[in-house]
């Protein structure tokens, strides 16, 4: 879990996933998954379209420590939507799971009535 300190993320989300890799097919899934993730990037000038036009609310928690999704990712909405919230949190990828108390504030501060 790079970028979490030990003991942040509780060990059933992984322990989940660790059982999952024993099923028939894992690692095709897997490499499938990957592999299609190159759709998602086909289609970012017109995420990046759709946020310029309609300029949606946008709450960005982000983990700062995050190998695979980095925070410039979450930077990036403040050029098509310069009203975005950006919150880098000291957390990697699990930050969902590492710091859901900093982000359920944040979302209740933003939207909570």
């Amino acid at each position: 879990m790079t970028g979490e300190k030990p003991g942040t993320v509780g060990p059933d989300g992984y322990s989940l996933d660790i059982a999952h890799t024993t099923e028939p097919g894992y690692a095709q899934r897997q490499d499938d998954l990957i592999f299609d993730y190159q759709t998602n990037v086909a289609l970012y000038p017109q995420f990046q379209d759709y946020v310029r036009q309609y300029q949606p609310e946008i709450l960005a928690a982000w983990g700062k420590n995050a190998p695979s999704f980095i925070y410039p990712g979450a930077l990036a909405f403040l050029k098509d939507a310069p009203h975005t919230e950006v919150h880098l949190l000291d957390g990697g990828h699990f930050v969902l799971e590492s710091h859901y108390q900093a982000i359920a504030s944040l979302i209740l501060n933003k939207w909570g009535d």
